[in-house]
């Protein structure tokens, strides 16, 4: 069974560790990083020190809010000397040193993810990565209908913010036709940490849920 380990800064982080504790049997360790941080942090020693002090080095997939690429990099760095094999980085590129990171992650062949949004993590080569996207990840639905209309919904894997547990409920007694766009609605009203404001973030966790509502009931 996976141990994950999620880094938290301020209220970013804290969605995906209920959803894990809601539906996945996996063994969950969390630590925290200042919320307030200067734009450049020369020696992020102290603060990468603090989270070895919580064993949160000691897992199988590493999730990191740190959303500073002084302090990613950081995470990266003794993430993968200490045996991580999987570590996903959320809301976007632009929070992290992409290439440093990635360039540690091939020496020490880590899985690394690097996500704008996390509704958008699928299966892939890595043990890890399957067995954490067995239950959370793109969502995948189990749509039952009767007479048209959406009787029952079973979250079969979960966006990490648990958001799509809130958009299946609400398009319950709707009927077929209205449940796709019904969701994408329910999604960007769910209080989703994804950038607003541009065409992406947001909006792109609203279409994931739509083509989920689709393809369960093959439109």
């Amino acid at each position: 069974m996976l141990t994950v380990s999620v880094i938290q800064r301020g209220k970013y982080g804290g969605r995906l560790i209920k959803t894990l504790s809601t539906i996945t049997p996996f063994t969950i360790k969390t630590a925290e990083v200042p919320e307030i941080l200067p734009d450049f942090i020369e020696d992020a020693g102290q603060i990468v020190d603090e989270l070895e002090k919580r064993d949160i080095f000691n897992c199988d997939l590493l999730i990191t809010y740190s959303l500073h690429p002084d302090i990613t990099s950081a995470i990266v760095d003794l993430a993968a000397i200490s045996g991580v094999k999987a570590i996903i980085i959320p809301a976007a590129a632009f929070r992290c040193d992409v290439t440093h990171d990635r360039r540690i992650a091939k020496k020490y062949n880590v899985d690394l993810r690097i996500e704008d949004v996390c509704c958008s993590i699928e299966p892939g080569e890595s043990e890890v990565i399957n067995e954490f996207t067995a239950y959370i990840g793109k969502p995948e639905l189990d749509i039952t209908t009767e007479n048209g209309l959406i009787k029952n919904v079973k979250v079969l894997r979960c966006a990490p913010c648990g958001s799509t547990l809130y958009g299946a409920e609400e398009i319950i007694g709707l009927k077929e036709k209205e449940a796709p766009s019904a969701i994408g609605l329910a999604i960007q009203h769910y209080p989703c940490r994804a950038v607003r404001g541009t065409k992406d973030g947001i909006h792109t966790s609203a279409r994931i849920h739509k083509e989920a509502v689709e393809k369960a009931l093959d439109c």
